[in-house]
């Protein structure tokens, strides 16, 4: 039940729909009983054992009451117009009662519809936007794949095994209440009698229901594993053939599929059991009640007359569908809850970049950003180690070091994609902890070594997070990032789209495109993560033209691996296991002998080669 309490906190915004219906449900129960009930006068009719009824009572609203004056109305039936008409009054009510009874049932799944695929939506849209808010520490964490299986694949279990047995848990069990004192009514001896054998047949079949979630958790598992090793394919497709490593990716992923079959068939098998196994315990319990019943009818005294028994065994036998259909939502939802677990993990992982209650919105940059004795790490050891620095405003700054020294984790601190572990990182005296998140990053442009880019037109690529952009102000920075004069080419101009992460461009242009992004934005401060590293040279050049008019009159961090293109910088902190070695310009650098000298001349060494 606790279980079921998680789900209904989703259910929760459509409790009107799931209202109405519960109503028709309930509607539709009570005219498929009445329509069963005609089963006692038809045969009363039909074999001279209904007793006429020819005096009137008291209405009132109960079953005794409504038996007696329909007993009273069929009696009258045969007196005036004999048997025939008696009976085909019968089946017009039965008619009558059945189309009713439908029609009930479809309102009560016009109004489901939308509460199932409503609170499908809610749960994608809460794991997308939770994704969107979460930390870039938490995916280094994770793999993108099972990322990607818990938006997609545990959705769809989550609305196949649970979603579509949820009509089931609002309906079954009050079409099993209505029937259950209607029977109860009936005979209370033999309902009684059978109650003590239902909940034993439910235990049966709750034991094997209960190792089916850890199975299933198992298998949504494995099924991100799959989809990792799909997504690294298809991200590593070129080095997989040039190395011709096909064969070793197919047997990964053959065995990895092989294991997660062998998986799902046990979970198939188990959740299939449920059906014949809750029928064949519903038999049994059937057969019994027959037995008793049967020799209640055939006793002396007679305390259950022959055709309320036939009634009876016809509405109990009503009751096995939605018993056996409740036992297969149980295991539906075991099933689907494994798949509800993956989700909340991601929904309620806790973001670790908290933002005050009250924080401070900062529309403009003043004077600096300081580093006041800045330490990090991400789990045990720290990467980034008592740094101090200082960047004034206008300045160029730039972070050389071998690889994995600390370069881009000390910028990925100016905007908070990391909390520092120790010290404190101000912007204009105040603390970044205390400026409002989107304010902070709003100050800021990004251009990566590897550009981001979307599967979208050139248009939407340059003008993504830039607010009242035009196509004039999209071509100027186009223009600006010598990014216009390959768009202008393609017959949709900037309307072109450019593919999954930019693959119609090389790698150039795709850079050049990221810094007309950076442009318009027009941001007052710039972190410039490696940008022109993995490019050729003449590549290079039009970038390094196109980040040296972005960097004009604009305060730029700047983390270089090529080390002539940041030679004209204000500073350059040289890093190393994440302390500052050495800080200077460039010419006194080279002039201390140190390790800034022993990369400048490895560096020459490499290019005059």
């Amino acid at each position: 039940m606790k279980k079921l309490r998680r789900l209904f906190v989703y259910i929760k915004p459509y409790w009107g729909l799931a209202i109405l219906n519960a109503v028709f449900n309930v509607l539709g129960a009570i005219f498929a009983l009445f329509s069963l009930t005609m089963v006692i006068p038809f045969l009363g009719v039909l074999f001279d054992m209904q007793e006429p009824v020819r005096d009137k009572m008291a209405f009132a609203f109960n079953v005794e009451s409504i038996r007696h004056y329909f007993n009273y109305f069929l009696t009258m039936q045969i007196d005036n117009h004999g048997k025939i008409a008696a009976l085909i009054i019968v089946c017009i009510v039965v008619v009558i009662s059945s189309g009713l009874k439908n029609v009930c049932i479809f309102l009560a799944n016009y109004f489901m519809a939308p509460l199932r695929n409503g609170v499908i939506k809610d749960i994608r849209n809460k794991l997308y936007n939770k994704i969107l808010r979460l930390p870039l520490s938490y995916f280094s964490n994770e793999r993108k794949g099972d990322i990607l299986s818990r938006m997609s694949s545990d959705v769809q279990e989550v609305e196949w095994s649970i979603m579509s047995s949820i009509e089931m848990v609002f309906r079954d069990p009050l079409t099993i209440l209505i029937y259950f004192f209607t029977l109860l009514f009936m005979s209370y001896e033999l309902t009684l009698f059978v109650l003590v054998l239902l909940p034993l047949s439910g235990f049966v079949i709750g034991r094997i229901g209960k190792t089916l979630r850890k199975k299933s958790n198992q298998g949504q598992r494995r099924m991100g594993g799959i989809l990792s090793v799909v997504e690294e394919t298809l991200s590593g497709l070129r080095i997989i053939k040039g190395f011709n490593g096909e064969d070793k990716m197919k047997d990964r992923f053959e065995s990895m599929n092989g294991f997660y079959t062998r998986l799902m068939i046990k979970i198939f098998r188990r959740r299939y059991l449920a059906s014949p196994l809750s029928e064949f315990m519903g038999t049994i319990v059937l057969v019994i009640m027959m037995y008793f019943g049967g020799k209640m009818v055939l006793d002396s005294e007679g305390s259950l007359q022959a055709s309320e028994f036939i009634a009876y065994i016809v509405i109990f036998s009503q009751i096995i569908n939605p018993a056996k259909a409740f036992s297969q939502a149980y295991y539906n939802i075991q099933k689907g809850m494994a798949s509800l677990d993956r989700i909340e993990s991601v929904l309620f992982a806790d973001n670790v970049i908290h933002e005050k209650e009250d924080p401070i919105s900062v529309t403009e940059f003043k004077s600096c950003i300081e580093f006041k004795n800045v330490s990090f790490k991400y789990e045990n050891e720290y990467v980034v180690k008592n740094v101090n620095l200082k960047i004034e405003k206008g300045k160029t700054v730039a972070l050389v070091g071998p690889s994995g020294a600390g370069k881009s984790t000390v910028a990925d601190l100016i905007p908070r994609f990391f909390d520092v572990t120790d010290g404190d990182i101000l912007v204009d005296g105040v603390s970044i902890k205390d400026i409002k998140i989107k304010d902070l990053r709003n100050l800021m442009g990004i251009v990566t070594q590897q550009p981001i880019l979307f599967n979208d037109t050139f248009y939407n690529n340059i003008a993504f997070g830039s607010i009242n952009s035009t196509e004039e102000k999209v071509i100027e920075a186009a223009k600006v990032a010598n990014a216009y004069e390959f768009i202008k080419v393609y017959p949709n101009h900037l309307y072109t789209n450019i593919g999954d992460s930019g693959d119609k461009l090389s790698g150039g242009q795709k850079q050049r495109i990221s810094i007309a992004r950076a442009v318009l934005k027009n941001p007052p401060i710039l972190i410039l993560d490696e940008a022109t590293s993995s490019l050729d040279t003449e590549s290079e050049r039009l970038v390094q033209d196109a980040l040296t008019k972005l960097m004009s009159n604009r305060t730029s961090i700047v983390i270089a691996h090529r080390l002539s293109t940041i030679v004209n910088a204000d500073e350059i902190l040289v890093i190393n296991n994440g302390e500052i070695i050495e800080r200077g310009k460039h010419a006194q650098l080279l002039e201390i002998d140190g390790m800034y000298k022993k990369l400048h001349s490895i560096q020459n060494q490499h290019f005059t080669l």
